[in-house]
């Protein structure tokens, strides 16, 4: 049986469309992806990601509990900081990919993806034997509501103006990417981070179910004057896409080691952690590139990727991207490929927001062809018929953006 979003009622007000997304009914759409992904880049949307999972962690021995059963370091993180990290197989697979907020001394909150939540909260607490400290599984009374966009600290702050958002130390715009502070919502507790999965600035919010509904409302409210809108989880997989951000069930799993992903800066350089002695992958081991594409028509998950004809990688997430006006992607290939056999692999986003640009350019695979007819069973996929929202007539829609075994 699906899980239920403590904003159930308002996504089904706004006319949304449903899915199954790791577990949970979760609203895909509202009006259209195209239109919530044009408006979390040019103003902000408003998402539900209340699916995903929380697990706190608390204790004289956290720190030293964490540095064992991650992949990070966590003693010098100071209070008030994010962290990405990753959860690993004994033998160095990737068994989540976390987010690391530390909100006290000895008090962390981990948020791991939603269908990996048994997972995560059997391995968290299997690894904390011999630990003084406590794992608990917060998500059923964790709501996440976040928003995303450059109108997104302008909402935040109309709702500081209006006193119903109080924060605690430091100012809201003091706030810097990855920190994560504490606050008053209408006289209830919630936790802003700056934090988001879109390429986009903006913020994630923590609050109890109760409260949820009610600071969705005030979040729209508040922005609507800005263009936000609420945005669905469709527009957010084509956000993140443009992004670079791997997903858990395309890009990550059991069978990638971190460096692979590219994530091999996340990892630890000293001291012992569950799946240390294998995180290392081999020397023929395919890496994760960007891709982008000539044309109109998207390479899919599974399509291969060839090189004068002949298959050198597999495509794991892509898209029409929204923003740039050609398909791209991302895609395992093998290791003498990335960036023409010239340089280490990268997986460097397509899309960067402003004041990221200052960075070095992104880069991509040079001649890099995903065949789209060369799918193991060489077969369209076919969707079946559903509802068009905004015709209220039935359409059919033969290819469509897969979803992964778990979704973020």
């Amino acid at each position: 049986m699906l899980r239920s979003s403590p904003l159930e009622a308002a996504h089904v007000a706004a006319g949304a469309t449903f899915t199954d997304f790791g577990g949970h009914r979760m609203p895909v759409r509202y009006s259209s992806d195209l239109a919530e992904h044009h408006a979390v880049r040019q103003a902000a949307g408003v998402f539900d990601l209340s699916h995903m999972a929380e697990i706190g962690v608390q204790g004289p021995d956290a720190v030293p509990y964490l540095d064992a059963a991650l992949a990070g370091s966590f003693g010098t993180m100071p209070v008030g900081r994010a962290k990405y990290s990753l959860l690993l197989t004994p033998d160095g697979g990737i068994l989540d990919d976390l987010v690391v907020y530390r909100t006290g001394d000895d008090v962390f909150l981990i948020v791991a993806n939603a269908g990996n939540r048994d997972v995560a909260v059997q391995a968290m607490r299997e690894r904390a034997v011999g630990h003084d400290v406590s794992v608990t599984d917060d998500s059923d009374r964790t709501a996440l509501v976040a928003i995303q966009g450059p109108a997104a600290a302008g909402t935040l702050d109309a709702l500081v103006v209006a006193d119903r958002l109080q924060p605690e130390t430091p100012p809201l715009d003091e706030l810097r990417y990855y920190r994560v502070l504490h606050a008053l919502f209408d006289g209830s507790e919630v936790l802003i981070a700056r934090t988001g999965y879109t390429g986009e600035d903006g913020f994630e919010l923590y609050s109890d179910t109760d409260t949820a509904p009610v600071l969705w409302d005030a979040l729209l409210d508040a922005g609507a004057e800005r263009g936000v809108v609420p945005a669905g989880l469709a527009a957010r997989d084509t956000l993140r896409l443009e992004a670079g951000m791997p997903l858990y069930g395309h890009e990550l799993d059991t069978s990638v080691r971190p460096a692979q992903a590219g994530l091999g800066r996340v990892v630890a350089t000293s001291g012992s952690f569950v799946g240390d002695a294998g995180v290392q992958p081999g020397p023929d081991a395919r890496v994760l590139v960007g891709i982008t594409m000539a044309g109109r028509r998207a390479a899919r998950a599974g399509y291969a990727v060839l090189r004068d004809g002949v298959v050198v990688g597999t495509v794991t997430s892509g898209a029409l991207s929204p923003t740039l006006g050609h398909p791209v992607a991302m895609a395992f290939v093998d290791p003498d490929c990335a960036d023409g056999g010239t340089g280490p692999p990268h997986r460097r986003p397509r899309y960067r927001h402003p004041r990221n640009r200052h960075r070095s350019p992104p880069s991509t695979v040079a001649l890099r062809e995903a065949d789209p007819h060369d799918r193991p069973d060489r077969t369209a996929v076919h969707q079946g018929p559903r509802v068009d929202p905004r015709r209220g007539r039935r359409r059919h829609r033969r290819h469509h953006r897969p979803r992964g075994r778990t979704a973020r």
